[in-house]
């Protein structure tokens, strides 16, 4: 019998191994937290006219993203009703229908079922299409472009469920008309867990200097400032967090690819309107790691938006964007393409150096006595604190908050049995956390 309070000591810091490689574990997670939380699904720039599409996943759900006529968005379980074979093979296009390769089933944008090959002759009048439509996602959101769906139709709106970490997504997606991203996207299959990356980019700072000090070295670049006052790493009740550093956001990509360097267009302060405040000015122009509970990532600075789909508890896909401003020229956001897959694409200098850590911390759980272990995530344990400027549960940039903070919920989402019990369960999460 799972025991989820064996699994997450929120007070102590600490995380079972089994967490990591527990198929028992897994299944929960897949009822309890990819079914239960808003998962990214896409952004509008990836479907903007009327019939676009893309395919993606939720968790090990095939799902298929349909912008529809009036401008808005549905999702489906990308699978035929008829014998269930995969509707949509395409990673992307536009289509008013699309049709099963099986037995040509045909399916119209708003998941209807349309035509049936030989109906009349085959079937008569015996079958009701209307009751064989696309299964739908129940919920679907966007915020700011990015689009969400959710299987729990008691979930709250994706606006609350980002919480204070939506005051921290206005900050750096509000670049005069907005960001993008630029596809198709790079893919790849590695072996570890899915929540490893997650808690790398939720606020993993501390890395960077054995991690990846040798391309650092390479090109010049001191790991990062670890000093106090040197930035600010923050997480909120619903697991999302990051932590930032405050460099100008640019130089680190500026050095990696000197080429784009050329062309690029710098973030001012000055870009913001003019209600903005003097600390959102200097974290629009800083460098940002962080991840939306449960599994969506980004650097600001490097341009990197990623999505870790499980695939079991010890695989997962990687899903790799470039995240551009929409008011950079299409030479400038060749060239930031080209400069994100050649740090964090599937062959990138610095992934490789993450992806490396990722599966070995994955592995040694094949054994029965290592997964009896315990991980430990205590940095600036008893540092954090409230601050009025800033929403959320803060911390100094160096420190493992935003992984106990991304814990704490995880540990929520599996012991409780729907939202309501979840709202509960995490009322008091500030207190925890502090």
């Amino acid at each position: 019998m799972l025991d989820v309070n064996e699994l997450i000591d929120v007070e102590a810091g600490t995380q079972s191994r089994r967490i990591f490689w527990d198929k028992e574990i897994y299944e929960l997670e897949l009822e309890r937290v990819f079914g239960r939380c808003w998962l990214f699904l896409a952004h509008e720039s990836q479907i903007p006219n009327p019939n676009d599409y893309v395919t993606t996943r939720m968790a090990e759900d095939d799902v298929l993203v349909w912008r529809q006529a009036d401008g808005s968005t549905k999702a489906f379980l990308n699978q035929c009703l008829h014998r269930g074979t995969k509707l949509c093979m395409a990673e992307a296009g536009s289509a008013n229908a699309l049709s099963c390769i099986y037995h040509g089933w045909q399916y119209d944008a708003a998941g209807n079922l349309k035509t049936v090959p030989l109906e009349n002759m085959l079937y008569g009048d015996s079958l009701d299409k209307s009751k064989l439509g696309l299964r739908e996602v129940p919920r679907v959101e966007s915020y700011r472009g990015f689009v969400f769906g959710c299987m729990d139709p008691d979930a709250p709106s994706l606006e609350e469920f980002l919480g204070d970490d939506k005051w921290y997504m206005d900050i750096w997606s509000d670049v005069p008309g907005g960001v993008e991203l630029l596809g198709p996207p790079g893919r790849s299959i590695i072996r570890t867990n899915w929540k490893l990356p997650t808690e790398g980019f939720v606020g993993d700072v501390y890395h960077l200097g054995m991690t990846h000090g040798s391309i650092l070295k390479a090109i010049a670049r001191p790991a990062a400032d670890f000093g106090p006052g040197a930035g600010l790493q923050s997480t909120s009740r619903y697991g999302h967090g990051h932590a930032i550093q405050f460099m100008h956001q640019n130089s680190l990509l500026h050095s990696v690819s000197p080429e784009l360097a050329e062309v690029h267009q710098v973030r001012k302060p000055e870009d913001l309107p003019e209600d903005r405040t003097d600390d959102q000015r200097k974290l629009y122009t800083s460098f940002w790691d962080g991840s939306f509970f449960p599994n969506c990532s980004y650097l600001i600075g490097l341009n990197v938006f990623k999505v870790w789909h499980p695939i079991g508890p010890d695989k997962i896909e990687i899903v790799t964007w470039a995240l551009a401003d929409k008011r950079m020229s299409d030479e400038e956001k060749r060239r930031l393409t080209v400069a994100v897959h050649r740090t964090f694409g599937t062959a990138g200098t610095l992934e490789g150096d993450d992806m490396d850590n990722f599966e070995f911390c994955v592995r040694p759980n094949k054994g029965y006595f290592t997964r009896q272990g315990k991980l430990n995530a205590q940095m600036g344990k008893g540092n954090a604190r409230l601050d009025p400027k800033f929403p959320g549960v803060v911390d100094e940039m160096v420190s493992e908050l935003s992984i106990r903070g991304y814990y704490r919920f995880y540990a929520d989402c599996l012991a409780s049995e729907n939202w309501e019990e979840l709202q509960k369960r995490s009322e008091k999460w500030k207190e925890q956390l502090l």
